[in-house]
């Protein structure tokens, strides 16, 4: 049954986005994604009290791969409990796969760590773009000092058996107050992380991605003396403007 269920899992493990995908969001940013967004009326999308454990990366964007964890118990999380061939946390980092984001949903536990360097490493070696949990993170020293894009609630001491127990992976959990979906689209940036569902991906991305051409030319706008009336929003002649700009290769 147990095996079953497993297969069950793999089967439903998301594929990963294409090229193309993947270079229009790195021109985007959370805060035009989550405009986006909320302009389809879904409001509840960045994942709270996450920051990143190194703001000078490129944006981290994949597809969603998630395990849950629920409160230990003292029979069954100990010193060791991590070599069981049936622990779901290790099953769940070799069975991730390459191109996606691992959120780990640590119940908003902030004082016990729900990943530390070896397993962070390991994802890292097998492609995964980044880890998203709303909890503790160790070892945060070493993986500074890697290019693996980390969003935590900050550093913690204790181990994952010291107050999490893995219950399940690849399974709809809560990131931050977030409903995270298999296979949602993870998108974070020095600010911020937001999931986007997978079938508005390629059309937030089109649109965060000009979102952000208008806008940088409205800034100039605004450097240049113009009012805030007429430029944020822009009427029809800054939007006119902007067109011309655009067509020359200045926007």
């Amino acid at each position: 049954m147990q095996k079953q269920a497993q297969g069950e899992k793999e089967s439903m493990i998301s594929n990963d986005i294409s090229a193309e995908l993947r270079a229009r969001f790195a021109g985007c940013s959370s805060a035009s994604i989550s405009t986006q967004l909320i302009r389809r009326g879904l409001r509840n999308v960045a994942i709270r009290g996450v920051l990143p454990l190194r703001t000078d990366l490129a944006p981290m964007v994949g597809p969603a791969f998630t395990l849950r964890y629920v409160p230990a118990r003292e029979d069954l999380d100990a010193y060791g409990s991590g070599g069981d061939p049936t622990n779901i946390q290790r099953q769940a980092i070799d069975l991730a796969p390459s191109g996606h984001v691992f959120v780990v949903d640590c119940r908003e536990v902030t004082d016990v760590a729900g990943i530390g360097s070896i397993l962070a490493n390991r994802l890292m070696q097998r492609g995964l773009k980044g880890v998203v949990l709303d909890g503790g993170v160790r070892d945060t020293i070493s993986l500074r000092e890697t290019e693996f894009p980390i969003y935590c609630a900050g550093p913690s001491v204790p181990p994952n058996y010291a107050g999490h127990h893995a219950a399940d992976m690849n399974v709809v959990v809560a990131c931050g107050g977030v409903a995270v979906y298999p296979g949602d689209i993870i998108f974070g940036d020095a600010e911020a992380v937001v999931v986007i569902p997978r079938k508005l991906a390629e059309e937030i991305a089109i649109d965060a991605q000009e979102m952000e051409r208008r806008e940088r030319f409205l800034y100039k706008e605004i450097q240049a003396g113009r009012p805030i009336k007429g430029v944020y929003p822009p009427d029809e002649d800054t939007l006119r403007r902007y067109n011309l700009a655009k067509e020359a290769g200045d926007a």
